[in-house]
């Protein structure tokens, strides 16, 4: 599937909180290595495995996974001249109990759990090898019984050290007096006395060490060099044996290494299978019925990853149109739709149940394209139209039956009349390509085109028309309807002015206007900027100041009670306009200069934009008093000090810095 989708779906996520329950190195791998798949058939086996993982899980089963520490590394070394430690065949021999544990388990549980039963029955039990290693391996040692030559150069071995400790003990004895301590020290390996220096000819030997002061000597008595020497002698020779019985225990489990590879294999896939079991009890997840028709029906499906309560979504389509359109409030839950439907339907895909109620149904799909932003950034505002460009573009690659594609806010960042229209021509090819579709918009044109072509519905999200707060439920069949004209009338704007609104919306713009008035530009449509999607400061004042800038047009001079006709006005500083194509309201920080560019600023943002694409919104006049230093709205605090600085006197060094638009 598109890798590019997967990261819009925040896919890595699921696979970063689903690692967290797996207990093996191989368990971890495969999580990391997980990806959706497109075979119905396979997905339908990898949920059924799930399923019956947590109905175990949840009957208070304790699943005796073995683990695999230590066995990665045998896997690597296996086969390599390598001859293996004690340690390494305590842990196979781990392995194969915990393996032998498993089968038993998995055997008992054939009936509730048929799918993921029968990997066990695959396993090996290598009674041989385990057999040996208990026979040569004993509290990680090799054995004296793992061979006939290592028991006997042991006993040999027994005799001479209890010969060596009466040895010692005399001497100890016999020299206490000059010891600097009574306690046997060894250097190199063998055993010495440790005499005061100014003893050290009492006593015949060979100096091997001394302290660090100079005031004792390590010395190995003579009596006891022989036996020492026979000792050393020994202890390669039983060296030797016990290597003897590490590589023959080496070269029994490399002939078992195809076993082992199989054994450690199903152990991690049972890992995987159960961290997924553990996965979906923790969000609730549930086994769903699957298609290849492109049906979606999700009962009460919530977000995986959504750290808050959130309401639970109802979602069908594919039977009677395939393509749905989304309307609703910014905040409203159109997008947090449009993620939940494709991230459930990837993580279903992938083998994992999701938080769903039962009885829900899913699709599976060869191809998934998602048009998805984050839509809060003004500086990635004039590329968000090729942005959705370029992504369409590789939608129209691979879009056929088999495609789920997910687009959020069809026709914004380009000019509303010309990006309805090619949203619909889009719209339009991808139904006939048979995918299916479920897109977000503002633009009533789509919703109008969605509610009378067939094989189109459209859907809003539920908005509470009394606290003014969305409600974040999906309401399919309906389009959402405008909610400026309610959220204006509750924020103060005269009733009047609202029913005109309504009047001019029902009917369109009038053809003339009263002799003496300028006839206004085209109002943003309602949806696009209503006052409820507003969340800036900038934008509350100028919902604040609407009611003045519509009702009082700008009034013409008179001469003798006569209007006179006047040109059009250009913009001024501080004029607030409104820019179509982006959806945003800025104010003038510069007029126009000689290639009609005036300079605008959205967000503390400076941007130069052709007056062609600005409409007056409010005058400069409305917003500020008198006299307004707009230095203030313009200038950084920084930069208006250094100028009042240079205003006083010559200030050397001091320089003011300004950002380039473009």
């Amino acid at each position: 599937m598109n890798e590019k989708a997967l990261q819009r779906l925040e896919y890595g996520k699921i696979k970063e909180a689903l690692a967290e329950y797996a207990v093996s190195y191989l368990g971890k791998r495969l999580i990391a290595e997980l990806l959706p798949i497109t075979a119905k058939s396979v997905v339908r086996a990898k949920l059924d495995e799930t399923a019956e993982a947590k109905s175990l899980l949840q009957q208070g089963a304790s699943v005796p996974i073995p683990s695999l520490e230590g066995m990665e590394n045998i896997l690597d070394l296996l086969g390599t001249g390598y001859v293996f430690s004690e340690k390494d065949f305590m842990h196979m021999h781990q392995f194969l109990t915990s393996c032998a544990q498993l089968v038993r388990y998995m055997a008992a549980k054939s009936g509730i759990a048929p799918h993921i039963s029968s990997y066990a029955a695959s396993m090996y039990a290598m009674d041989a090898l385990k057999s040996e290693i208990e026979r040569c391996i004993r509290h990680g040692q090799v054995a004296d019984s793992a061979s006939k030559e290592l028991m006997k150069v042991r006993k040999r071995l027994a005799v001479f050290e209890e010969r060596l400790k009466s040895k010692l003990d005399s001497l100890m004895s016999r020299h206490r007096s000059i010891l600097q301590e009574h306690v046997l020290s060894t250097r190199n390996g063998r055993y010495v006395l440790p005499v005061k220096k100014e003893h050290r000819k009492l006593v015949k030997g060979t100096v091997l060490d001394e302290s660090a002061s100079g005031q004792t000597v390590y010395i190995e008595p003579a009596e006891v060099m022989t036996i020492q020497f026979e000792l050393t002698g020994l202890k390669a020779e039983e060296a030797r044996e016990e290597l003897k019985v590490l590589s023959d225990l080496t070269a029994l489990a490399e002939s078992c290494e195809q076993q082992l590879l199989t054994n450690i294999e199903t152990v991690g896939t049972y890992d995987f299978i159960f961290a997924k079991a553990k996965y979906a009890l923790a969000i609730g997840g549930f086994n769903v019925e699957l298609n290849d028709q492109g049906i979606i029906d999700l009962r009460e499906a919530k977000h995986p990853l959504l750290n808050r309560p959130m309401v639970p979504l109802n979602f069908v389509i594919g039977r009677r149109y395939k393509s749905l359109i989304i309307t609703g409030p910014n905040t409203g839950g159109k997008t947090l739709t449009l993620k939940t439907v494709g991230l459930l339907t990837v993580m279903a895909q992938s083998g994992l149940l999701v938080p769903v109620r039962e009885g829900s149904l899913l699709s599976v799909f060869n191809h998934l394209a998602v048009d998805i932003g984050d839509g809060q950034s003004i500086e990635h505002a004039l590329s968000t139209f090729s942005a959705h460009i370029r992504n369409v573009n590789e939608m129209l690659q691979f879009a056929d039956r088999s495609t789920l594609i997910l687009i959020d806010e069809m026709a914004s960042g380009t000019d509303p009349g010309e990006g309805v229209g090619l949203s619909v021509a889009i719209l339009e090819e991808l139904h006939r390509r048979g995918s299916t579709v479920v897109a977000t918009t503002h633009f009533t044109e789509i919703k109008n085109f969605a509610d009378v072509t067939p094989g189109f519905e459209n859907a809003r999200m539920e908005f509470d028309t009394d606290t003014l707060q969305p409600l974040y439920r999906l309401r399919i069949g309906e389009a959402g309807q405008s909610y400026a004209f309610l959220i204006a009338l509750k924020l103060g704007l005269p009733a009047g002015l609202i029913e005109r609104s309504r009047e001019i919306t029902a009917r369109g713009l009038p053809e003339s206007l009263p002799q003496g008035t300028q006839a206004p530009g085209p109002e943003p449509e309602p949806d696009e900027a209503s006052a409820a999607d507003m969340d800036d400061s900038q934008e509350e004042t100028t919902a604040a100041h609407a009611s003045r800038s519509s009702s009082e047009k700008e009034k013409e001079p008179e001469e003798d009670g006569e209007p006179v006709s006047v040109g059009p006005r250009s913009f001024q500083l501080g004029d607030c306009v409104y820019i179509a194509y982006l959806g945003r309201t800025g104010i003038v920080f510069e007029i126009e200069d000689s290639r009609g560019n005036v300079g605008v600023m959205i967000q503390n943002q400076k941007f130069k934009i052709n007056q062609k694409r600005l409409k007056l919104h409010i005058e400069s006049k409305e917003l500020y008093p008198d006299n307004y230093d707009l230095d203030i709205v313009f200038e950084t605090k920084e930069n208006r000090k250094k100028r009042k600085l240079m205003g006083r006197k010559h200030a050397p060094g001091v320089t003011i810095e300004t950002k380039s638009e473009e």
